[in-house]
């Protein structure tokens, strides 16, 4: 059977959150992560005849060798991120410093583009990994460190998409995990 009436993220998200300046924020930039996350995915598919496996060169600030297919999804994360004007800074596991966002920006996003890339050429499923946070710095200012390094229990979202035989974005707003 098929179910002409799915819960999508847009739609759980207009049903379950109830402060509405958040919820707009919150849906324009999941919005965003789920279209790098589609992108992300379109390139894992294409990655053998698009010639994506492999070394890109260099290490992350983890000291991991960096792929190709880490460049193209970290890529994808801050293009996509960068035209909410919701987001004040970026934190990737693939830069060493905070990417600025919009000094207007609310939000701090932190995310690992392509988590378990070093098993990429294995086939094996991979994913992406996000939170986000309400800045603590003045809006119109820019992002800080101590915006950045909140502790988990401040996150107003986090999940994973991750790209296997099907893609699939996991997110939490701080009851329950939902599936999508």
């Amino acid at each position: 059977m098929v179910d002409t009436d799915p819960i999508t993220l847009t739609r759980f998200m207009l049903q379950e959150i109830e402060d509405e300046e958040l919820k707009v924020d919150l849906l324009l930039i999941m919005n965003f992560i789920s279209t790098a996350s589609k992108g992300i995915s379109d390139a894992i598919r294409k990655a053998g005849i698009a010639n994506l496996y492999g070394l890109a060169g260099g290490t992350n600030v983890q000291g991991e060798d960096v792929k190709k297919l880490d460049i193209i999804s970290n890529e994808y994360f801050i293009n996509c991120l960068s035209y909410t004007g919701k987001v004040a800074g970026m934190v990737s596991e693939e830069n060493d410093l905070m990417i600025p966002g919009n000094s207007d920006g609310k939000y701090i996003v932190v995310f690992d583009p392509l988590d378990g890339s070093s098993n990429i050429d294995a086939a094996v499923p991979v994913g992406s990994i996000f939170g986000v946070y309400r800045r603590l710095s003045p809006v119109g200012t820019e992002a800080t460190a101590e915006d950045a390094t909140q502790p988990g229990s401040k996150l107003l979202c986090a999940g994973y998409s991750m790209y296997a035989s099907a893609t699939m974005i996991v997110v939490s707003f701080g009851n329950g995990v939902n599936g999508f």
